[in-house]
Formats: C-alpha cells, sequence, structure tokens
C-alpha cells in the first residue's frame, strides 16, 4: 500500500503482505471463527458424535472432547485460533464445557454479522454483549443450589455421560468422586497434578480401578531385589547412590595392579556405605530421580532393598505426596522422620509388561487410577472423560455451587435477556436480543445431535421457563422438558460462568477488528531476537567464531 506525496510515493506496508479491511475483514474473520465452531457443534450434549483425527504419521485420536479436538487441528488463520484459545481457557479454568463454549461465541459472530449488514456498528455490538453478559452472569447467579455429598456424583455422571464410558458409568462415577475426595488438601482439589492415570491391556472398563496410592510404570532395577516389600519404609532420594566421579581435570597415576584394585575397593567401600547408611534409617523401598551404579545395585539386592531409579521429577512429587516421605540429598544425614510408609510396594504384571504398586497408603495426597481396556484409542478418550469428569467434581468441592444443566441455565438466561433487553435504550437493545437467541443454540444443538426435533424442544422449554420453572431441561430420550435436579443432571456454576466470559470476550474481540494484515508464508519466519537459535531464556549465546 502507498501514498503520494509531493510526487514522491509513501509506502505504508511490504508488498509481500496482503491487507484485508472493513466489512470484508469482519466477514473473513467471523467465518473462520464460524468453521470452528460447527466443527465441534457435532460432539456436543450426552448424544454428541465422535470425531477420528488422523494425523501426517497415522497416529489416530477419536474423541468428542472440543479442547481434545481442537488441539488436534492445524489452523493457520488467526481468529480460528482465538476460537481454539476459548477451549483451553475454558478447559483451564472450569475442566468442562468446552463445545458449548466455542459454540456460543461461534454464534454470537453469526447474529454480529447480520447486525453489521443491517447497518449497526461492530462497536454497538460488542457494548451490548458486555451489558448481556454481566446480565447472564447475575441470572445465573441467582440459579445456583449449595451443593452436598449426594451432588457429586450427579455432578461426575453428568460430565462422563455420552463420552465412551456409558458401558462402565457408575464404577467410572465412583471413581471420580472417591479420587477427587482423596486429594482434597484444604479447599483445594488439585487434579493435574495429584492424580497418576494408568493404562492396563486387557479387561473391561468395568475393572477400572482406585489405588490409595501410586502406580508406577517401571519395575525394580535387579532381579535379586524382592519383588514386594510389605510394611514398606520409603526413602526418596535427589541423590544417585554411584561412584563420584571427579568435578575438575585430574589424573590417577596407578602404577602396579595392586593400587588399581586398592582404588576399586575405596570406590566400593564408599558405595557401600551410602547402602549402609540406608538401611539403618530402616528404609527397605528407595525411589530417586538419579543413576544407581552396578557396585550399588549389588548392596542393595544383599540388603533386600526394592529400588526404583531414574524417576521422573513429577513422580517423585506424587510419591512424596502419597507415602508422607521427604525428599532426602544428603545419605549420610537420613532419618527416620525422612521415611514414607505403605502397605506393600510390589511389581506386578505379565511378561514385559510389569509396574510397581504402591498401596495402602495412609491418607494420601496423590493417588492412582488404573484404566482396563482392549484398545488404546478407548483407554486414551476414557483418560480424558475421566480429567473432564475429576475436574468437574473438584471444581464443586471448591465452589460448592451448582446449576441445572440440560440446557436449562441457557433458556433461562434467554428469557431474562430478552425481557432486559426492553429497559435498554438504543441499539444496543437489538444486540442484547441476539445474545439472548444465540444461547438457545446450546439447547438447539443438545436437541439435534439426540435426534429430536429441535424447534419443538426450544418451544416447550420456553412454555416451561415462562411458568418459572427455572430448572426445566430436556429429556434427550423423550424430547419432553423435565426437572434437571430431580433428574440428578447438574453442572458446577463455575463451567457455566466461564463458558459466558470466554464466548463473550472472544467475540467482542474479533468485532473490534477491522484491518487484517498477513505476510506471506517464507521459508524462514520472522522471529524476534530473543527467539533465535543464538538466545536461550533471554540470554545470548557465546561467540564461538566461525571455524569448527
Amino acid at each position: 500500500m502507498a501514498g503520494q506525496l509531493a510526487g514522491q510515493p509513501i509506502i505504508i506496508n511490504d508488498e509481500d503482505k496482503t491487507r484485508t479491511t472493513g466489512r470484508e475483514a469482519l466477514g473473513y474473520n467471523i467465518t473462520a471463527a464460524n468453521a470452528i465452531a460447527k466443527a465441534v457443534k457435532t460432539t456436543l450434549g450426552p448424544k454428541g458424535m465422535d470425531k477420528m483425527l488422523v494425523n501426517q504419521v497415522g497416529d489416530m485420536v477419536i474423541s468428542n472432547d472440543g479442547a481434545t479436538i481442537l488441539r488436534q487441528l492445524d489452523i493457520k488463520h488467526p481468529a480460528a485460533k482465538m476460537m481454539v484459545e476459548i477451549a483451553r481457557t475454558q478447559e483451564d479454568k472450569a475442566g468442562d464445557g468446552t463445545t458449548s463454549a466455542v459454540v456460543l461465541a461461534g454464534e454470537l459472530l453469526n447474529k454480529a454479522l447480520k447486525m453489521v449488514e443491517q447497518g449497526i456498528h461492530p462497536t454497538t455490538i460488542t457494548r451490548g454483549y458486555s451489558l448481556a453478559s454481566v446480565k447472564a452472569l447475575e441470572i445465573l447467579d441467582g440459579m445456583t443450589i449449595n451443593t452436598s455429598e449426594e451432588h457429586l456424583e450427579n455432578i461426575a455422571r453428568t460430565a462422563l455421560t455420552g463420552k465412551s464410558a456409558d458401558l462402565a458409568l457408575e464404577p467410572l462415577v465412583q471413581v471420580c468422586v472417591q479420587t477427587a475426595k482423596a486429594i482434597k488438601e484444604g479447599d483445594k482439589v488439585n487434579i493435574k497434578e495429584n492424580i497418576n492415570i494408568i493404562h492396563q491391556r486387557g479387561g473391561s472398563l468395568k475393572d477400572i480401578k482406585f489405588v490409595h496410592g501410586l502406580v508406577l510404570d517401571k519395575v525394580r532395577i535387579h532381579k535379586n531385589m524382592p519383588k514386594k516389600v510389605e510394611n514398606a519404609k520409603i526413602a526418596v532420594l535427589d541423590v544417585g547412590i554411584e561412584v563420584k566421579k571427579t568435578q575438575l581435570d585430574s589424573k590417577i597415576n596407578i602404577t602396579s595392579p595392586e593400587l588399581l584394585k586398592e582404588a576399586r575397593l575405596e570406590e566400593s567401600k564408599l558405595v557401600e556405605e551410602k547402602v549402609e547408611a540406608l538401611a539403618k534409617s530402616g528404609a527397605n523401598v528407595v525411589f530417586t530421580e538419579k543413576g544407581i551404579d552396578d557396585i550399588a545395585m549389588h548392596y542393595l539386592a544383599k540388603k533386600r532393598i526394592y529400588v526404583l531409579r531414574r524417576c521422573k521429577e513429577e513422580e517423585i512429587k506424587k510419591i512424596v505426596k502419597a507415602t508422607g516421605a521427604r525428599v532426602v540429598s544428603k545419605l549420610d544425614e537420613i532419618e527416620e522422620r525422612d521415611i514414607g510408609k505403605a502397605e506393600v510396594v510390589e511389581e506386578r504384571g505379565i511378561g514385559n509388561y510389569k509396574m510397581t504398586y504402591i498401596e495402602g497408603c495412609k491418607n494420601p495426597k496423590a493417588v492412582s487410577i488404573l484404566i482396563y481396556s482392549g484398545t488404546e484409542q478407548v483407554a486414551d478418550e476414557i483418560e480424558r472423560a475421566l480429567d473432564d469428569a475429576l475436574r468437574v467434581v473438584g471444581v464443586v468441592i471448591e465452589d460448592g455451587r451448582i446449576v441445572p444443566g440440560g440446557g436449562a441455565p441457557e433458556i433461562e438466561m434467554s428469557q431474562k435477556l430478552r425481557a432486559y433487553a426492553t429497559t435498554v435504550g438504543g441499539k444496543e437493545q437489538v444486540a442484547i436480543m441476539a445474545y439472548s437467541d444465540a444461547l438457545e443454540e446450546i439447547p438447539k444443538g443438545i436437541a439435534e445431535n439426540a435426534g429430536l426435533n429441535a424447534i419443538d424442544a426450544i418451544v416447550e422449554l420456553r412454555n416451561e421457563h415462562s411458568k418459572g420453572v427455572v430448572t426445566a431441561g430436556l429429556d434427550i430420550f423423550t424430547g419432553k422438558s423435565i426437572d434437571m435436579v430431580t433428574a440428578g443432571i447438574v453442572e458446577p456454576l463455575r463451567v457455566k460462568t466461564q463458558e459466558i466470559k470466554s464466548a463473550t470476550d472472544a467475540a467482542n474481540m474479533i468485532l473490534r477488528v477491522d484491518d487484517v494484515l498477513m505476510a506471506e508464508e517464507t521459508g524462514m519466519m520472522d522471529v524476534k531476537p530473543e527467539h533465535t537459535a543464538d538466545y536461550y531464556d533471554g540470554i545470548q549465546a557465546p561467540d564461538v567464531g566461525d571455524d569448527f
């Protein structure tokens, strides 16, 4: 793009960049965002369909989880990427509701495009959407129900329904509630850091098992070590048990075989002293992040100590939380109070497929769930479903507030926003009415994916809510409205509030864009200096010259 001043061209942007402005830019952005919403809309609700995603090397993912599907897509358009961010934010903050948030944002943009075509400015629309979102959150707050223990199972059941878990729904529900309650610390439930989900080959989904402790995908390092240790006393180390190498360049001159033998005996003695220190502490199980050399293995096996080495940092953290052990850095200073406890530590499995079980931990704050399945794809999808269910149960334990499910919140918000719009002057009223209509897209999608007549379902729900039945939601089996709370179909308040916030923010941000400049793809993308190969974490690499 160029201008003209006194016969001289003024270059505004490079010729290798394309520019789209005004209504055309808005239209492109909304079209891209809507494509994402449509891609996941058919997965909405308990009868939603699955998507099969295959990457370039043939790896396959089958899922109806919105966040998982969007993560697998190769998306280029910036507006479409913003829709993916909605799903990520929803998952991080609330654990579930990713598809609903994306569908709502797409419908808000679709309504906005029609209003722009009617001559309403995007700024007016965003102002109306913001007013509507504030009112919607207020309406949601008025629908909340304080939770009790019996609601936790209903929350887990609602989150798991329709996610390939129907054949083992009740065992999964029980495991979710049991697990979330087990790792509660104060008012917080940290699902991400305190739960280890392990796949077991064979068996049925109904065999799912909750372990009061941990299952680690590792085995003892020496066959002469015991396979099973009862009344386990566990030492957790962040140092290795091995011959120390010199830290500086040094030479040792050995002039005879006797001196060589003596040096090796001295090294062996140092390692033996470390093992003796462990044994004196009472430890009969050792987990370490570092290495264990052959000499140490020999002495540890003689002491009948069960050892795992090269444990990951995340595994060490979970072992500490599960057993009550304290990480030890100096073996000669290990004390009884540093030792963790478990009823049993055992290596189990068939053939080469074996793992270490740490069971019977007293009041563990890190636990494990074992999933049994014949195929990896099914196990992966069950793990994703479990993750969602565990998160929403954790959210309810933390917040203690729920709302009816089955589209009831969206219908209630839609009805009351229509009444609220009449109290707002100017063209913002039109935007609020559009927001109200967009909210109904959620129960419509649930009805359509269940094979029901969406119009009939929405009309019946409107009638019930107009009579003051705020808990009326859609029964996907009959197409009629029922009391969601009585039916046990409930959701965390946080899921719905985050859905409104994320969708509104994303829609408003896209609507404010009226100018898009895009550079053509080249072999080497333009990157900031701190992101080049000469930099790492903002520190410039030393200059080693041109000759190597």
